[in-house]
């Protein structure tokens, strides 16, 4: 099977990639995430197929998946957080191979069907589209409130596009942007750098909210002391529902086609990399099918 492999925090492009066991799900398209480039970097000690972003065909059905393989048993699922699931496996991230090859494999349970009214390249989008949600799964964000999205790239802009629906007074600032400080009722950080959570925790109101949307490979120095003072809410934010992410793109509530940078096939996939590391490039595709 072809397949790009990482191992060591390098790339290589691999064809003796043994097939995975069933069910197994032909990949169509996969996208590359910031999380799969700090992975190179050394955000998790990751060896094997990354990728975790995919639209792929099972049974003549076109299906997403979950990232989170969990085990039903352990206090987490016990307790409904099944996506902290003690013993998970996390396609392309933690022990589970992932979609930057020809076939990968998940849990029927984490399978959804697409609607035909979602084009394939927009379904790569369902996973992260489903992780900008989550910020509103976990704080209540009506129309009065002042929301800074911190990050303006592909992320950011899925994460502003969402709360956008909210009516919420959105304002999105790019790293090193000037912003009122003490203003905001919520800040999310979606920038990926240190320096975007520092404008974050300026931006702020005391006893208002922090949402961590960035993975990041090194170390985050913060000002702790301001977080006590202030009263402010840290919140990391991770994955999110699916099935409302599948519903606005099903009607066409959230556009994510003009967030595609680039295509290209799985081949090229170490081309594909260093061009989803360029400056200012949004989201880049691997067509896996032949």
């Amino acid at each position: 099977m072809r397949a790009l492999w990482l191992e060591n925090q390098k790339l290589s492009f691999r064809t003796d990639v043994p097939k995975p066991e069933a069910p197994m799900i032909r990949t169509l398209f996969a996208g590359i995430c910031n999380t799969d480039i700090e992975l190179t970097r050394g955000y998790y000690p990751f060896r094997g197929i990354p990728g975790h972003e995919f639209v792929g065909e099972l049974n003549g059905k076109r299906v997403v998946g979950e990232i989170n393989a969990v085990c039903h048993a352990c206090e987490a699922c016990r307790n409904g957080r099944p996506t902290h699931c003690e013993r998970r496996t996390v396609l392309g991230i933690k022990d589970r191979n992932g979609a930057f090859a020809e076939y990968l494999t998940l849990p029927l349970e984490n399978l959804h069907v697409i609607p035909d009214s979602i084009e394939t390249e927009e379904a790569v989008f369902i996973e992260p589209l489903a992780a900008a949600l989550e910020i509103q799964e976990q704080v209540a964000i009506s129309a009065d409130d002042r929301v800074l999205v911190v990050g303006h790239g592909k992320l950011g802009r899925l994460v502003a596009r969402t709360l956008a629906l909210t009516g919420c007074n959105l304002t999105v600032a790019s790293r090193g942007a000037v912003v009122p400080e003490k203003h905001f009722d919520v800040a999310i950080e979606c920038s990926g750098n240190p320096e975007g959570f520092e404008i974050a925790r300026r931006a702020v109101r005391p006893r208002g909210t922090i949402v961590m949307k960035s993975t990041y490979a090194g170390g985050l120095t913060m000002n702790a002391s301001s977080l006590v003072v202030d009263e402010i809410s840290l919140i990391g934010s991770r994955c999110g529902p699916f099935d409302k992410a599948i519903d606005l793109l099903a009607a066409k509530r959230v556009e994510v086609r003009d967030l595609i940078d680039a295509i290209y096939p799985l081949d090229d996939a170490l081309t594909a990399f260093e061009h989803a590391q360029r400056k200012g490039a949004l989201k880049v595709l691997l067509k896996c099918r032949q």
